[in-house]
């Protein structure tokens, strides 16, 4: 895909997502005031994807394999 056509379809997915957020009846300060709050949540919920998860996974780990051989 050359620049042109990439550009062409970033501008196109823009469009889509003010279209379906409804934020193009928005004035440009509150456009960037929401997108700004939308890019901060977003951004929290990866790092405390990252950070939360793998240890929730271990301990869910930990408490199978007890639970496996305490079974037998």
């Amino acid at each position: 895909m050359d620049m042109k056509n990439m550009r062409e379809f970033m501008g196109w997915l823009y469009y889509q997502y003010l279209l379906i957020t409804g934020i193009y009846v928005l004035e440009p300060w509150e456009q960037s005031i929401f997108n700004t709050l939308l890019f901060t949540m977003v951004a929290m919920v990866i790092y405390t994807s990252y950070v939360f998860v793998p240890i929730h996974v271990r301990l869910s780990m930990i408490k199978l394999r007890y639970c496996l051989h305490s079974a037998n």
